[in-house]
């Protein structure tokens, strides 16, 4: 890469679609997958994956919005991110709550109804940690939405950080440079509240909290920005294509080996390098698109999985939470898979694209009149849904 091209603006690069990210979607979702059906002890660094990536993707998306006009144009980009998100996890929870309450046992009809409001408010992972529901221990029949924890992570991120790139935008001249001193800033900071909050017993608070993992989404917002991208071009130079493969090992030897809560390494520094990692791979891909694993990462079917991996991450659970039980072993990872897949599939076309790219009436004015209602539609959903009563015990018959 030349110097005329690491310097060019952002406006000028980047703009073609870049398979490379596509695959990498897909290889997060799948280590999810695995790890939820039993496969792969270190499977839920592939949240770590979709944050750095998200990290990358919406501060390179700000930073060539502000290079273009000069500012963040908050309304529009919330309202896109409303359009990318909202219709296809409205639908799904509307459809499992409905599923759930008709054949799901009274414990889970209650948790699922009390859960449904703070997903809906994007603060489900604060709630999950206010009622002490561990990470390691809550993927059980008794919480469908507890693996939405990482998209209110995400949905906060998609508040704050705009708000961050607009105001140096507004007040300083060298953008790329603030916003990369910014991202580092918090991402150390993140990081020493990791370290100081652990609990060796349980790091469900430090694993799911969005200060606490904060990190994996500014190290990706850090290499979106020019200096980052320009440094690691000069440390990298011809040798691009070997460093990709480095981490590339280096990340799935990391999937293989960790262990969940008994990796305490994780939670003291290991989940940053991991980040770190997945973020110089993501930016690796993009300057050397034509790299072996940047062609690998943009094989064909594994690039299908990541271009549905957000609907595929909001089905797979409760797919494997309402699945019976008899089902087992590697034909109930791939019944999931297989169900999962189709779910997502629908999503995508019959309901995700049109509103994103077709619907006139899901923008301006009457986005917004749609947008109301449908959350009032939603709070309905969690106010008006019967709950069974909680069971009693009459402890005159205990004597």
């Amino acid at each position: 890469m030349t110097q005329a091209e690491l310097s060019a603006p952002v406006t000028n690069r980047r703009k073609a679609h870049l398979p490379a990210l596509d695959g990498l979607r897909g290889v997060a979702i799948i280590g999810v997958l695995l790890f939820h059906t039993g496969h792969l002890s270190g499977g839920f660094l592939g949240v770590d994956l979709f944050f750095a990536l998200s990290g990358y993707l919406i501060t390179d998306l700000l930073l060539r919005e502000v290079e273009r006009t000069g500012v963040v144009s908050l309304a529009g980009f919330w309202g896109r991110r409303v359009r990318r998100l909202l219709p296809a996890l409205a639908t799904m929870l509307v459809g499992v709550t409905v599923l759930v309450w008709f054949v799901g046992a009274p414990d889970l009809v209650r948790t699922t109804l009390s859960d449904g409001p703070w997903v809906q408010a994007n603060l489900i992972n604060w709630h999950l940690l206010a009622e002490s529901a561990s990470y390691w221990e809550r993927f059980g029949a008794e919480r469908v939405f507890g693996h939405l924890w990482s998209i209110a992570v995400e949905e906060q991120f998609y508040l704050l950080w705009p708000l961050v790139v607009l105001g140096i935008a507004r007040f300083s001249q060298q953008v790329h440079k603030r916003v990369a001193v910014g991202a580092t800033a918090g991402a150390v900071i993140s990081l020493v509240l990791m370290i100081v909050l652990v609990s060796p017993e349980d790091p469900t608070r430090v694993y799911t909290g969005t200060d606490t993992r904060a990190f994996s989404l500014l190290l990706g917002a850090l290499v979106a920005t020019r200096p980052v991208r320009t440094a690691v071009a000069r440390v990298v130079g011809a040798r691009t294509g070997a460093a990709a493969t480095l981490l590339v090992a280096g990340l799935g030897t990391a999937w293989v080996l960790v262990d969940g809560v008994d990796s305490q390494w994780l939670f003291t520094g290991g989940l940053f390098a991991h980040s770190l990692a997945a973020a110089l791979l993501i930016v690796l891909c993009t300057q050397a698109p034509d790299s072996l694993v940047a062609k690998s990462l943009g094989w064909r079917p594994l690039r299908g999985l990541g271009q549905i991996s957000y609907s595929l991450y909001l089905w797979h659970w409760p797919v494997i939470v309402l699945l019976p039980v008899h089902i087992t072993g590697w034909l109930r990872t791939v019944v999931v898979c297989a169900v999962s897949i189709s779910l997502a599939t629908l999503s995508k076309y019959l309901v995700e694209d049109p509103i994103r790219f077709r619907a006139k009436w899901a923008r301006g004015r009457t986005g917004l009149v749609v947008l109301v209602a449908v959350l009032i539609c939603l709070a309905s959903l969690w106010v008006f849904l019967p709950a069974p009563a909680p069971v009693t015990i009459d402890i005159t018959k205990l004597n």
